[in-house]
């Protein structure tokens, strides 16, 4: 009924930048505007980590302490479509990042992508 699909990874030098696309379809996403979006990272050998979130209007966001001031997010509800722009990438930044989609009648985020791999290395 819903899918989630990230784009835009690769590899890269670090001080270089990517954008990441999340891109939502199926008929749970409809109304995509009632869905708050998150973006997640894991590294080889380390647990998720929440990254940056962005609500249904695009109005309020959160980025983590670890990427304040690099990464930014945002959406654009007429695609569905909801973006990670990362600048300053370092080798820390290196990991699978994926997306997820909350509906907002509920706590937990119900949609996950399967994931965009970014690695940073000279």
């Amino acid at each position: 009924q819903g899918q989630l699909v990230e784009s835009g990874g690769g590899s890269v030098q670090p001080g270089e930048s990517l954008r990441l696309s999340c891109a939502a379809s199926g008929r749970s996403f409809i109304s995509f505007i009632n869905y708050a979006v998150g973006w997640f990272r894991q590294a080889p050998d380390s647990g998720r980590e929440s990254v940056a979130a962005i609500d249904g209007s695009g109005r309020a966001t959160y980025v983590a302490d670890s990427v304040e001031g690099r990464f930014t997010i945002s959406r654009d509800n007429a695609k569905n479509t909801v973006y990670l722009q990362m600048n300053s990438l370092g080798p820390e930044d290196t990991a699978v990042y994926f997306c997820a989609a909350q509906h907002r009648s509920i706590t937990e985020y119900n949609y996950w992508g399967q994931g965009t791999r970014v690695t940073v290395s000279a």
